[in-house]
C-alpha cells in the first residue's frame, strides 16, 4: 500500500499513526507519551500529562481526547477499553 504522506511532518496537527490498548496502572508509565486516548466506555480517566500535571477527565465513548499523557491510573479510572493514540 501506498502512504502519499510519508514524506510529511508528523505534527500534533496531523493525525496519529500508531495506537495500542492501555491497561490503567498506578506504579508504571506508559512505554510512549501519548497524542490522545480512546474509549469504548465512556467514563473518568485518571492521567500524569507530560508536563507530570495529574489530572481526571471525562471522556465520552468513540471520540479521540487529545492529551498528551505518559501515566493512565487504575485508581480513578473507570472508563474502559482505552486505546492511546500518538
Amino acid at each position: 500500500m501506498s502512504d502519499r504522506f510519508k514524506n510529511f511532518g508528523n505534527t500534533l496537527q496531523s493525525p496519529p499513526s500508531g495506537g495500542a490498548p492501555i491497561t490503567p496502572d498506578d506504579g508504571q508509565n506508559l512505554p510512549m507519551a501519548t497524542r490522545a486516548l480512546n474509549v469504548a466506555t465512556a467514563g473518568d480517566v485518571a492521567v500524569t500529562t507530560v508536563d507530570g500535571d495529574m489530572l481526571t477527565l471525562y471522556i465520552a465513548a468513540g471520540s479521540a481526547f487529545p492529551i498528551r499523557a505518559i501515566k493512565v491510573f487504575s485508581t480513578g479510572t473507570t472508563a474502559t477499553g482505552i486505546i492511546g493514540l500518538w
